[in-house]
């Protein structure tokens, strides 16, 4: 298949003999080392995932806003995790087929176009009067939301690793994850600067929009990237060679790809156990004030509020500045592998010193270090991992262990919590202790994860 590429500034490929770096690429170098034309890609890629984050974040208080308008809304939103799971089982290898079958520039602009749609016939049913309040529509799209945050981020990373190779990955993922954190962060920032034009569910559209420009980005990014590809490989399907093999039969069969979605499951377990225990220290300092008078019950949620707003601020202020200044530098000076067990290292420090001292302020600090780090170091690393591995692999592989196996990390913490705070009667302490066992197993599956890293080379993920 030929593509048409148009002659405009940004259909033209990276390089070329003599090129000098333009101003775009000099400012990207102040992040990481950017050479002579890669400025204009890595920014269009970063642009999309802004997109893809802010859409999200600008959606999301519409789900809070459906789900909790039950009683048993919270009880709700615990329980839709495995919904989604089970639904992802049967998704992930309906979009492995996609993939098998479509090219990769119309695979993930379709699957996002999509999602768009989606949105806007959410917001038709929210114009039908009495189904706001419709407890069917709360459930839909509560499991719509958690189905499409998962998989369109997926699929973009999966897009970004097919453009770079190897080498260039692991320079610029920096960047286009920098497009994540300032999505993250403008998300609701402009979800509040709409507010005064756009109704709760007009945002919806204004999430839609969001998507299309995602959809075109990557269009962009497609047509500018191509010619620099040999033959013509960048307009083949997903799969050069289509195999029957599905997302999950890929991850079974490829240590590799088996030991990426264990850490990613492990990992999981452990930052959603930590979010509980810091959930019940801060419901826990709450509660001598309202016994004493000095607070009244009506004033506990305002007061729960008040801290996660201060956790978040510090969390995504942190995670953007750690992004911008120190994950490229610390990924050059002390390589991938030592990079990777930062995050592991940080959460067993966080866990030892809460088991020492399981008070607020310790819980608190620890998990914002080990957050902010998660959001803009592990993401960058996690992301990198699939760079070596088969096109196939990042569109089918990647859906599977992101989507399917980091959703079951929830899902096991969830059971988790039944079976320590019911049936055990664990307290914060408990907990605690349960995620240093594993956080060490995370640390072992880390080390076997890096040795077979440095083994791989451009392909070499492909074999068994």
């Amino acid at each position: 298949m030929e593509t048409t590429t148009v002659s405009s500034p940004l259909s033209v490929p990276p390089g070329g003999a003599g090129a000098r770096l333009s101003a775009l690429d000099r400012l990207l170098g102040v992040v990481t080392p950017v050479r002579a034309g890669e400025g204009v890609t890595a920014a269009l890629l970063a642009a999309a995932l802004f997109l893809l984050l802010l859409a999200y974040y600008v959606i999301k208080p519409v789900r809070e806003a459906l789900i909790l308008q039950h009683p048993a809304g919270a009880e709700y939103k615990s329980w839709l995790g495995a919904a989604i799971a089970l639904l992802l089982v049967l998704l992930v290898p309906a979009y492995s087929k996609l993939a098998d079958r479509l090219p990769r520039n119309r695979l993930v602009c379709g699957v996002t176009l999509f999602f768009a749609s989606h949105l806007v016939l959410f917001y038709v049913a929210s114009t039908v009067p009495g189904w706001q309040q419709s407890l069917g529509l709360s459930l839909v799209f509560f499991v719509w939301l958690g189905i499409f945050n998962m998989m369109l981020v997926a699929q973009l990373w999966a897009f970004a690793n097919d453009i770079y190779d190897r080498e260039r990955g692991e320079r610029l993922f920096v960047i286009v994850g920098l497009g994540a954190s300032v999505g993250s962060i403008a998300g609701g920032a402009i979800k509040a600067a709409l507010s005064s034009v756009f109704d709760l569910f007009e945002m919806l559209l204004v999430g839609a929009a969001a998507l299309v420009g995602v959809a075109w980005l990557t269009q962009v990014v497609h047509r500018r990237e191509a010619p620099a590809r040999s033959s013509g490989a960048a307009s083949r399907p997903a799969s050069p060679a289509a195999s029957p093999s599905g997302a999950f039969a890929l991850v079974l069969s490829h240590r590799y790809l088996t030991l990426i979605a264990g850490f990613s499951l492990i990992f999981t377990v452990v930052n959603t156990n930590g979010e509980y225990v810091l959930g019940k220290l801060i419901k826990a300092a709450a509660e001598p004030l309202v016994a004493a008078g000095s607070m009244s019950p009506a004033d506990l949620r305002g007061f729960i509020d008040a801290r996660y707003n201060l956790f978040f601020t510090w969390t995504n202020s942190l995670s953007f500045l750690l992004q911008l200044l120190v994950v490229s530098r610390l990924i050059r000076r002390a390589g991938f592998g030592l990079a990777f067990f930062v995050l592991p290292v940080i959460a067993l420090l966080d866990a030892s010193a809460a088991a020492l001292a399981p008070a607020l302020a310790v819980v608190f600090v620890g998990k914002v270090a080990e957050n902010s780090t998660d959001y803009s170091l592990n993401n960058t690393l996690r992301h990198m991992l699939w760079l070596p591995t088969s096109r196939e692999m990042k569109y089918k592989a990647k859906q599977a262990v992101d989507t399917f196996f980091v959703r079951m990390g929830d899902v096991a913490s969830g059971a988790w919590v039944v079976i320590g705070a019911g049936a055990l009667g664990l307290g914060v302490r408990g907990f605690v202790l349960a995620n240093v066992v594993l956080i060490l197993v995370w640390l072992a599956l880390a080390w076997e994860i890096v040795r077979r890293w440095r083994e791989l080379g451009p392909s070499e993920a492909q074999q068994p």
